[in-house]
Parts: C-alpha cells; structure tokens; sequence
C-alpha cells in the first residue's frame, strides 16, 4: 500500500522528503556510524544538531536574543500549569480568553495556582466564534492574558493577535497553528506549542519566552518546571527528547527550502479556501464555524444526515483519504491540513466529498 492523505490533527502527517532523510541518517548520522538515537545528548554531533534546529527556528519566526528558545518535555498541556507558576505570584490574577476545549482545560489547571478570570467565552456560540474583543472583561493587574490562536478540536482560529487588550504579557498555546504562517513573535511574552502538528513528532514542546520573564514569580518552582533553568542549562536539565529536536530541526530546514513561512501561509491559504469552498458551495455539508473565526489548519464539517457519517469515513478510507473523524466532543468530520499536507490531498479530499455527495446526496 502506497502512502495515504493522513488529515491526523496530531499526531500528524510530516513532509514526506523529511521522512525520507531521517531514513537515509538512521542507521549513520553523518558519517558517526551512530543513529541519533543513540548519541549523548552533550556530544558535539548532538549539539551541532541542536544548535542548527534553534538557529532555523529563530529564522523562521525571526526571533530575536531577547527571547530564549527552549526544547521541552511534557506536551502543551504541562505548558497550562507551567507558565502560571512561572509567571504568576500566589494570589495573582491570570486572564484567559476561552474559544474552545483547550482553553478550557488551560483555565482549569491555572485555577490550581492563580486566581483566574475569564476574560471572554465563546460558549454561547457553543465556541463556534470568538468574541468580540470589546466583550472581553479584562483585569487591572492581571500576571499576563492566555489565549488559544487556533483550537485544534472546534477549528476556531485567531486572524489577529490580541494584545491591544492585555495588561499583562501575552501568552499563547500556538500548537496547532505554529510554523503555519508568519507571527511577530515581539508581541507575546510566551509562546509555547507541541510538536506533533506542525513541528515535528510527538514528545517534544516547543517554548518561546521573554528573558525579561524567565525568574519565576515564586520561590517554589521545581527545578524541572523552572524556564530560567531550562534556558540556563541550554535546554539540557535533563535528557532531552534527541531524536524529536533532531526531526523538529529537518523540518525547519525543509520549510526553509520551501521558501519560508510567506509560502506556507500563501499554500495554507489555498488549501483552507478549497476545503471551505466545496463544504460552503454543497447543501450536503455544512462547516459550524462563522467564517471570521474559521481555521486554516483544522477544517470541522458535517454531513446532513450523520447517518452517512460511518459510511462516508470508511470509503474515504478505501480511498486512501484517512483519519477524517471528527473529536468525539464535536462529531462530524475534521480535515487537519497542516503544512505537510500537500494542495494534492486537499484536492483528493474535495473530489472524493462531490462523489459521496452525487451518490448518497
């Protein structure tokens, strides 16, 4: 069997030519007669590579020396816990803006250490759209504003950035949107995300921070939830996830070859306008986001009779289009089209959605 479209949200499909050279390296990185599984990760091979991976990185998004870079364990999801104990005293108050599950899971973990306010919510529109920014209810003295750019399970996604509302720094869980299109990362205190979207495979996170924010506000920071001591120690406390900071660096290159995030945000456009096209110009299928909020990376549809649902997924599985199911919270159908999905999926994708539509419509 041949490769399929994998419309994963994560973890997700990765460029094929990266797969490829992480084959070709695997046995014999460079001529070490090792894998990059096995080095040390204080090696002089295994620093080469990382120090090449933050230097790409820092390409792509234009990262200044005011930001450290840091190559972390624990998924997005340590990130809800760990930016509250790093940047908020006790007894401060932390805002999040909440537009989906993530959000929401975020508010629940920083309610352990911070007291929350719930600046803005998008449940009345059952988190189908995102407030609108002169709703949001701010606080004074708030440690820093937390929102989520894209969430990756309702397909609701920031166009702009926020700040112009924040007392504090800003900070956002980018995992899913990352890489996907320029950012002017100047304009957040912390950006963090997961890898198995857009960066690399799963078991690595990805932290942007402020130096100027690294000393934790309080004294009782474990040393291993400390970013002051990940980016002292070069993001080496401990042993890293090697073999994931080495595939994150392949696909920082591959996106520079590509020409950039200019590109992939010209080449995420189009996938998105001909996913939406064909599910806006069908009265089969019907996408629940508004259109101002829509994603470009996670693409929600349902099909007029959520009978069809089961058969839909399995033909769309004989047709090598997989992993369309919708999170057992939303239902339906979910197209993920990260930048390793090429415009030939999507297009695979549309074909295959007019086919079932003229047979079963």
């Amino acid at each position: 069997m041949g490769r399929i479209y994998n419309f994963s949200a994560g973890p997700a499909a990765l460029p094929e030519a990266v797969l490829a050279k992480a084959q070709a390296e695997l046995l014999d990185w460079q001529g070490s007669g090792m894998s990059v599984m096995e080095m040390s990760h204080r090696s002089k091979a295994f620093v080469s590579i990382a120090e090449k991976a933050e230097a790409d990185l820092r390409t792509l998004l234009s990262i200044s020396e005011d930001y450290a870079v840091l190559f972390l364990q624990g998924g997005a999801t340590l990130q809800f816990a760990m930016s509250v104990l790093n940047l908020a005293a006790p007894g401060d108050t932390v805002d999040y803006v909440v537009t989906g599950s993530w959000g929401k899971k975020a508010v629940k973990e920083a309610a352990r250490f911070a007291h929350v306010n719930v600046a803005a919510d998008a449940a009345d529109s059952n988190y189908t759209d995102i407030p609108d920014r002169s709703s949001w209810q701010v606080s004074d003295n708030a440690a820093f504003l937390h929102y989520t750019p894209n969430e990756t399970i309702g397909g609701v996604e920031f166009h702009d950035i926020p700040d112009d509302v924040a007392t504090g720094p800003l900070v956002a869980d980018y995992s899913s949107t990352i890489l996907s299109r320029p950012v002017d990362v100047s304009r957040f205190g912390l950006i963090y995300a997961g890898a198995q979207k857009n960066i690399g495979p799963a078991g690595l996170t990805i932290v942007v921070m402020r130096r100027d924010l690294l000393d934790a506000k309080r004294d009782d920071v474990p040393t291993m939830l400390s970013y002051k001591a990940h980016a002292d120690a070069g993001s080496m406390s401990n042993t890293p996830p090697t073999y994931g900071w080495y595939m994150a660096g392949l696909v920082f290159e591959w996106l520079i070859e590509q020409g950039g995030l200019d590109v992939m945000a010209q080449r995420n456009q189009r996938k998105a306008e001909t996913l939406y096209g064909a599910v806006d110009g069908s009265d089969f299928y019907q996408c629940p986001v508004a259109p101002r909020a829509r994603s470009r990376m996670n693409v929600p549809f349902t099909l007029a009779d959520a009978g069809l649902d089961a058969t839909f997924l399995e033909e769309a599985a004989g047709a090598g289009l997989e992993t369309l199911k919708g999170h057992r919270s939303v239902g339906g159908m979910r197209a993920s089209i990260y930048n390793a999905m090429p415009q030939e999926g999507v297009d695979a994708l549309v074909a295959f959605m007019h086919d079932f539509e003229q047979r079963h419509g």
